[in-house]
């Protein structure tokens, strides 16, 4: 599915950000590599994708780092960016164990599909176009058919209001 929605993505011109979970990563290793050829970004989502926000800061580092050496035996790199795990904001613990690991962001969303719920693709179109603006970041999931399904007609419902997407470093970049 993962490589699905990628396609979706590159035979609309989109490229996207892919924030990986380790165990994900270890799974499916080559997936590394596809997103990266796709001109995608790729980061940190933790390594077992449970609930940072409630962790001790040796813990919160933990998942951060496990996922990034996961990320560097990978591409040769951390990646750019972090999303924190089962939260929508970085807490100040967060942000200081992410940066221990050398991700000076951590990075959250705005425009939540709710895809992982799987409401179907309808939903998740109507959920999008309706809520994203110029500069929104969506939260979308690989794992997820109706989400591949949606993503031509999230893709085109963006441009007809003259939006595009764009990876992190794309939209964050000065």
């Amino acid at each position: 599915m993962a490589d699905a929605l990628l396609a979706e993505a590159e035979r609309a011109g989109a490229r996207v950000t892919v924030l990986a979970v380790g165990t994900w990563l270890e799974q499916y290793p080559r997936i590394a590599d596809r997103i990266l050829r796709g001109g995608h970004d790729l980061g940190n989502h933790t390594m077992h994708h449970l609930d940072i926000a409630a962790m001790d800061a040796s813990g919160a580092y933990a998942e951060i780092a496990e996922c990034a050496q996961r990320l560097r035996t990978l591409t040769g790199s951390i990646g750019r960016w972090f999303r924190p795990s089962q939260s929508h904001y970085s807490t100040p613990l967060i942000e200081q164990e992410s940066r221990k690991v050398g991700y000076p962001t951590c990075v959250s969303y705005d425009v939540d599909s709710l895809d992982y719920s799987d409401p179907g693709p309808d939903a998740i179109v109507s959920t999008v176009l309706g809520l994203t603006r110029p500069g929104s970041i969506v939260s979308l999931h690989l794992g997820h058919s109706s989400t591949v399904t949606a993503l031509p007609a999230i893709l085109r419902g963006l441009a007809r209001r003259g939006l595009r997407p764009v990876t992190l470093t794309e939209l964050l970049s000065p």
